[in-house]
This record gives C-alpha cells, sequence and structure tokens, in this order.
C-alpha cells in the first residue's frame, strides 16, 4: 500500500511527521505555487495531476491505495478533483481539514461567499484594509482603488496586482502581538479574511477584535462530499483501521508536470 498527501498547510506537514515517524510509505504533493515550501520528511512531488483524469492516472500508475487531502480549505479545485480521481480509480479518500472560524462576542464579522463579494463589502469612503487573504483571489479588490491595502504573501510577487498597496512579506504561524502591531503601524480600519480554521492565522481575528474593526470573512467554497477528520491523530487511526501497513518509502524527489 502507498499514501499520496495533498499538502501546503501546517497540517499536511503535520501529517507527514506521523507518516515518516510510522514509516508508512507516502507522497507528499505539492501544487508548487509556493517558491520555497517547507522541507519535508516523505518524498515530494511538485506540480499539477492534470485535472482529475490525470491524477487517477497517477493513482493507478504509482500503485497509490490511500489519499489524505490537507490542502487548504480553499483549493477547491484540487479537493474536487482529488473526490473524482478516487472514485474513478478505486482510492481510499479522506480529507484532514481544520474546523472553520466560527464568530464569538465582540467579533464584528460580514460573511460572504467570495472575494468579488468581499470587495462589494467594503464602504465607498477611503479605508485602510488588511487584505489577509493571499496573492490567488487578489484581483476583485483592483476596481476598489479608493482604499489602501496592506497584503501579507509568504512570496514576494514581481508586482502587485492591485493598486495602493503595501506588502509584507511572512510566513506564520503569527501571533495576536504581532498582529495588533502590524495593524497599528498601518493604521488598519478594516479586515478581509478567508475562513482558513486553524490556530496558526487565527491572530488577526483576535487582533481585529481588541481593536474593534470589522472583518469581511469569505466562506469556504464547496466540495463535494467526502470524509472528513479534523485532527493527524484521527487520519492515523483511520490509516490503521484501513490497514495500511509500516515500511520504508521511496526516498528523492518527483517534479510534477
Amino acid at each position: 500500500m502507498r499514501i499520496l498527501l495533498l499538502g501546503g498547510t501546517t497540517e499536511a506537514s503535520r501529517m507527514a511527521r506521523a507518516l515518516a515517524d510510522a514509516r508508512r510509505p507516502a507522497i507528499f504533493s505539492y501544487a508548487g505555487r509556493t517558491e520555497a515550501p517547507a522541507a519535508q520528511p516523505i518524498p515530494v512531488r511538485i506540480g499539477g495531476f492534470g485535472g482529475p483524469e490525470g491524477m487517477a492516472a497517477y493513482l493507478r500508475d504509482h500503485a497509490i491505495s490511500h489519499v489524505i487531502d490537507a490542502t487548504h480549505p480553499f483549493a477547491a479545485r484540487i479537493s474536487a478533483n482529488a473526490v473524482a480521481a478516487c472514485r474513478a480509480a478505486g482510492t481510499a479518500l479522506v480529507a484532514l481539514e481544520r474546523p472553520a472560524w466560527a464568530p464569538v462576542p465582540g467579533d464584528d464579522w460580514t460573511r460572504v461567499p467570495d472575494a468579488d463579494a468581499a470587495a462589494a463589502a467594503l464602504p465607498e469612503t477611503p479605508a485602510a484594509v488588511f487584505l489577509a487573504i493571499g496573492r490567488q483571489s487578489l484581483q476583485p479588490f483592483a476596481a476598489r482603488d479608493q482604499h489602501r491595502y496592506l497584503l501579507r504573501l509568504v512570496d514576494l510577487p514581481e508586482a502587485l496586482p492591485i493598486p495602493n498597496a503595501e506588502a509584507v512579506i511572512a510566513r506564520g504561524p503569527f501571533t495576536t502581538e504581532d498582529d495588533l502591531a502590524l495593524m497599528r503601524a498601518h493604521g488598519i480600519t478594516h479586515v478581509v479574511a478567508k475562513n482558513a480554521g486553524g490556530s496558526g492565522a487565527r491572530a488577526k481575528l483576535d487582533a481585529a477584535r481588541a481593536l474593534r474593526l470589522p472583518v469581511v470573512m469569505i466562506d469556504r467554497p464547496a466540495i463535494p462530499a467526502r470524509p472528513v477528520l479534523g485532527t493527524v491523530e484521527e487520519v492515523t487511526r483511520w490509516l490503521a483501521h484501513a490497514g495500511v501497513p509500516a515500511g520504508s518509502g521511496p526516498a528523492g524527489t518527483e517534479r510534477g508536470e
């Protein structure tokens, strides 16, 4: 048996460590959007699969028996492809998905379905917006150029895709104290965030609550039904119940096309 771990999140890295410690044969797959992905203790492949058909072929060609989808909750396309590919290839699938955030007393959230709605939810009068949504969903904010934007990105892009923007290059997890200082230093008046869940990026919400700032929260996209577990320990038990044996996985790095 062989495991394909679809990763890119903190949970995926923790899952990779658990697989390595158990000596389970596994491959870690990165989409390749991050310039310097974190090193992993199991073999790595980088790149796409070519849609659900390409992923299904990969599962068959590499004798993958189990897929763990530990991608970002907003990576809807790869997750949907994994559902279709595993169904076509007859491969067991589980999602390792962090629970979504929920508002608590003191939060001022406006919930929206996507980035277009988030841009429309910002005020008409000029505002200083902490746009904490990565670089894949920025384009809808280009038309709202009356605002000043602060972006937090993992990699520095060649050019910022929206006007009046400044980028801070940083990799989480972040602390509430750090995000309080960041928001105060840039005079932030509004926060836009994706409901990624987890603890590594929650600090911006705690900071926004402390500063009494409104938050525009983008809800998670819809993904086809699949088994979902919330922790590495639960997935480890799922693998054990599925009868995945311990063993020495292959070494090296594969690069996808």
